[in-house]
């Protein structure tokens, strides 16, 4: 452990985070450059004393957990996390568990795109980003725990609304698809405690689910257009793109009408909407 390098490194990156980065009041007697040290000790659940140990080149080794705290809490990029657990002496293992963290240029993307449904899929296909279309044509995910905000749930186990996925179209070929990736996903985190528990649930609660994960398929096919039998506004037909964020292992979907097409005009009508006026019974 090269404890005065380590310190080094979380002053400087304590020192380029704004207070406004993450959310927290300026104050008006800010002397220091960036966060204080027990703003970063607060949002990465340590104590004060312990993180300025850190940056004083005194303190302890610490632990897997506390680092991946800290490259939370000071928004490190992977390269820099990889760097942090290098000089603390504890070279990063596999991830146990598939990333729920989103890069920020990417939910910037998602609000950069008015006119189309865009959302983020983790690994085991928990919507872990969404902009305000998408909320509107699918679910408020806002209003939704965790666990409900995972669409494998959606699509095999029963549902308190009586709708499955979102009353959309293919989706007998979309619980195919999410069936053969979850099985990659399991290979890849098999260490990861709420995969293998979501899995066991689907196993135990959906028969079609048991079926798929028998046949140990790990190919897909996308499928390329959809339709949502929205409650408020009909049908609204989109093409689907998926795109891939390989180093977090998570999905953007985005879902586009056809320019001058009525489901264009349904979507500019529920980006009104919104959220608020939806009268579906939850």
């Amino acid at each position: 452990m090269d404890r005065r390098e380590l310190a080094e490194f979380l002053r400087t990156r304590r020192e380029r985070i704004t207070p406004a980065d993450v959310g927290l009041p300026a104050g008006q007697r800010r002397r220091t450059p960036g966060l204080r040290r027990e703003e970063v000790a607060q949002l990465a659940y340590i104590s004060t004393e312990y993180y300025t140990r850190l940056e004083q080149a005194r303190g302890p080794h610490p632990s897997r957990e506390v680092l991946a705290q800290l490259a939370r809490a000071l928004r490190l990029s992977d390269a820099e996390r990889d760097h942090l657990h290098h000089l603390a002496g504890t070279p990063q293992g596999p991830p146990p568990g598939p990333s729920r963290e989103v890069r920020q240029s990417i939910v910037d993307l998602l609000h950069r795109l008015p006119q189309a449904a865009a959302f983020v899929l983790s690994a085991t296909y928990e919507v872990i980003a969404w902009n305000d279309l998408a909320a509107a044509l699918m679910e408020d995910f806002s209003a939704l725990s965790r666990r409900d905000r995972n669409v494998v749930r959606r699509a095999f186990l029963p549902q308190p609304d009586g709708r499955r996925l979102y009353s959309v179209s293919h989706a007998d070929e979309f619980a195919r698809t999410a069936a053969q990736h979850l099985r990659a996903a399991a290979a890849r985190y098999p260490d990861d405690p709420e995969l293998t528990e979501l899995i066991a649930e689907l196993l135990d609660g959906s028969e079609e689910f048991a079926r798929l994960w028998a046949a140990h398929e790990v190919a897909a096919r996308p499928t390329l257009c959809k339709t949502f039998d929205h409650p408020l506004v009909g049908p609204v037909s989109v093409n689907c793109d998926v795109l891939d964020i390989t180093d977090r292992d998570q999905r953007v979907v985005i879902y586009t009408a056809a320019p001058g097409s009525p489901s264009e005009q349904a979507l500019r009508l529920l980006s009104v909407i919104g959220t608020q006026r939806m009268d579906v019974v939850r």
